[in-house]
């Protein structure tokens, strides 16, 4: 799932994340269509194949997000679609005749796109990640990075962690969910060093060095997408596709799903969504007497 406001390549980082056309851009809309100004919902399937592994994948984009003029509770629509897979997912589950493998249309994890100002977080920003942390695994990245000098894009970065850590914002991969040491040490470089990921993305190839590259060609050279040292685009498709996959799947069921799970049943008095209250039994007969 994809974030943030219009213009700050969302599109073509996620095309260029799963090297294919999977986002709405290429796949529904025409150039020239008018986006709509109010929050939408747009999933779109796709296989990808990494290492030889074929996977499916659904990216949910959300054409609108944060372009109105009042975008006051704007985050609500998307707050409902996560909870309705989480409801979906439960229903299946608690069905006597349920089904050997769940269709799981979850949202594993939100790419949150935080705009390359250089300046604080807006409060559309915090106020997202706010209510949308608890519900999903929050990855926030920093957009069109190379709009930024290396001093900047880190400053920012500090600026961005320093701001989710005093609003009591926790992103993933969350300390708490930190299995053992192993984890702990990993994940504690990502957070204190990585995060936010400020990434470039692009569709197109340009001629360097002999080789083709994914880039942006600006005046004084070619942005190199997947060259570290450009950009931090290879460390966020390593991370969501490679090393933290299976932890974000596990952190969304164990973690997201089973807080959903606990409060709707709870909500129900125990009983499976959809099923009100039994009526009381009624009484025994009592055995005649002689």
């Amino acid at each position: 799932m994809s974030k943030g406001q219009s213009g700050l390549g969302k599109s073509t980082l996620i095309n260029t994340l799963f090297k294919s056309q999977v986002s709405r851009k290429s796949a529904s809309w025409n150039r020239e269509e008018k986006i709509p100004k109010t929050v939408e919902i747009k999933a779109i399937g796709h296989v990808i194949e990494e290492g030889g592994v074929k996977m499916k994948l659904t990216v949910i984009d959300t054409p609108g997000f944060g372009d109105q003029i009042n975008n006051e509770n704007c985050w609500e629509p998307i707050e409902k679609y996560i909870n309705e897979q989480y409801e979906k997912f439960l229903k299946e589950e608690v069905n006597i005749a349920r089904k050997k493998r769940i269709p799981d249309t979850r949202v594993h994890c939100c790419l949150y796109f935080i705009s390359p100002t250089g300046h604080s977080l807006r409060p559309l920003d915090l106020e997202f990640m706010k209510h949308l942390s608890k519900v999903v695994n929050i990855v926030p990245i920093i957009a069109k990075a190379d709009t930024m000098t290396l001093e900047e894009k880190m400053e920012f970065k500090q600026r961005v962690r320093k701001e989710l850590e005093v609003n009591g914002i926790e992103f993933y991969p969350q300390k708490e969910f930190d299995e053992d040491l192993e984890d702990k040490t990993e994940n504690d470089k990502i957070r204190q060093e990585s995060m936010p990921f400020a990434v470039v993305g692009s569709d197109k190839e340009y001629q360097v060095n002999g080789k083709r590259v994914l880039g942006r060609k600006t005046p004084w050279g070619i942005i190199e997408v997947e060259n570290l040292t450009h950009c931090e685009f290879a460390l966020l498709r390593d991370f969501v596709i490679r090393t933290h996959l299976q932890d974000l799947k596990e952190v969304t069921h164990n973690i997201h799903y089973e807080t959903y799970r606990a409060r709707r049943l709870n909500d129900n008095g125990g009983l499976p969504p959809g099923e009100g209250v039994l009526p009381p039994a009624p009484a025994s007969p009592r055995p005649a007497t002689e």
